[in-house]
């Protein structure tokens, strides 16, 4: 049985998917790779790379693909270090429930043809805050793991 730590709260009234995820840490001269999402109507945040898995794709695909679309970089997943759940509404306010795999990466290049989410912009922060700035709870304790390892 799955024994990953839950973060977020559950909304009266709403139904909460779950949804299979993949998120990485990549880290460069003593900083890690975040994304600082921005839409309308919201004020900007700041996530790990990485996101709900596609049929078919196991979960170290979809963190090279999402990495390749969000932060336009090429990277390999090496071995998963942790996992925890995050109760959330998106942006649209859909209820989900993260089922997250976290990767340690390794970056292969820079390729901003990968890039397609103009939202989304790469980010460098010092550990320390990258874990105070993070949107999800699951992604600040993951951070903190990683740096406990």
């Amino acid at each position: 049985m799955r024994k990953a730590p839950q973060f977020g709260d559950l909304l009266p009234g709403r139904d909460y998917a779950d949804r299979p995820a993949a998120f990485g840490l990549l880290e460069r001269d003593g900083q890690v790779a975040v994304v600082r999402v921005t839409k309308p109507d919201a004020q900007p945040w700041f996530d790990l790379p990485g996101g709900g898995v596609d049929p078919g794709e196991t979960p170290d695909q979809a963190v090279v693909r999402e990495y390749g679309e969000e932060a336009g970089l090429k990277v390999r997943a090496g071995a998963p270090f942790a996992e925890a759940d995050q109760y959330f509404l998106n942006t649209e306010g859909v209820a989900w429930n993260n089922r997250s795999v976290f990767y340690r990466l390794e970056l292969l290049a820079t390729d901003p043809s990968l890039k397609i989410e103009d939202d989304h912009a790469l980010v460098w922060l010092p550990p320390l805050e990258a874990i105070a700035s993070l949107r999800h709870d699951s992604h600040a304790w993951a951070v903190a793991a990683w740096l406990r390892a």
